[in-house]
């Protein structure tokens, strides 16, 4: 089975990089299934119904959230009617909306796919390394391939985290921080491992927002309006190859394509 997932979308020129970058990927890579972190698709913050429909209709199975996932009004009806977008399973109880979702297909097993929020510089969640252990012990009665989205700050969250989760899932891929990192690799216990899968959008920018009003902010610590870009737009992300029987990762691939690829 491959699986590509996409980092955190951007806003506008991040879901044009979806719309049209997908498909050819899609034929590459020769994909089984898609999942995109999709927290900033609404102008930069958040996601709507609109935005939702856009990213599926892109070729995008199963979309994760984070700590952005309040921002946008309409996504309690998102949350209570698409079964195909995924919050953070470390909320508390009787949060609308799901931790999990299951994809399925005739090809192939059905592939558990779970959000957790961090907590080292980000704000008070529940434990997501105790809330994660039941959760995949009770998903493996039913499913080996299990891919994890952890949306964090701290690098070492990240990795503790694919540590502690080696052999029983199949991928901890992290997003939150908009960078991507260079330590893919698969640990000894079969699960693929990236710290960051980057993000899908303007790369002329300060993690997706136009230059000048971050630099400011930093330069006089006023409140400045953080725009999204518009210039290099590229998506990113990772391609994991998955043995159906085992559940194990064989390879993880970085995806960083460029929009401008597809311009002849």
């Amino acid at each position: 089975m491959q699986i590509l997932f996409i980092g955190d979308i951007v806003g506008e020129p991040g879901r044009r990089a979806v719309s049209m970058l997908v498909p050819l990927l899609r034929i590459r890579h020769k994909l089984d299934l898609v999942i995109a972190n999709a927290e900033n698709a609404a102008g930069g913050s958040g996601i709507t119904v609109a935005t939702a429909a856009e990213i599926f209709e892109s070729g995008v199975d199963i979309i994760t959230m984070g700590d952005h996932l309040w921002d946008q009004k309409e996504v309690n009806s998102l949350l209570h009617s698409e079964s195909r977008l995924v919050r953070p399973l470390n909320y508390p109880a009787g949060t609308p909306g799901k931790g999990c979702a299951m994809w399925r297909s005739e090809k192939h097993p059905p592939v558990a796919v779970l959000n957790l929020q961090g907590r080292t510089f980000m704000q008070p969640m529940e434990n997501p390394f105790q809330c994660i252990t039941q959760e995949v012990a009770s998903l493996r009665q039913n499913t080996k391939i299990i891919f994890v989205d952890f949306h964090a700050e701290a690098t070492s969250e990240k990795i503790a985290m694919g540590r502690m989760l080696d052999g029983s899932v199949s991928a901890v891929v992290g997003t939150h921080t908009h960078v991507q990192t260079a330590d893919e690799q698969i640990f000894p216990g079969g699960t693929a491992y990236l710290t960051d899968a980057g993000f899908t959008g303007p790369h002329e920018s300060v993690i997706g927002r136009d230059i000048a009003p971050v630099v400011q902010r930093f330069v006089t610590t006023t409140p400045q309006r953080f725009t999204v870009a518009s210039e290099r737009i590229i998506l990113q992300g990772a391609v994991i190859e998955i043995d159906d029987n085992t559940g194990h990762a064989l390879k993880i691939q970085r995806v960083s394509e460029p929009l401008s690829t597809t311009k002849k």
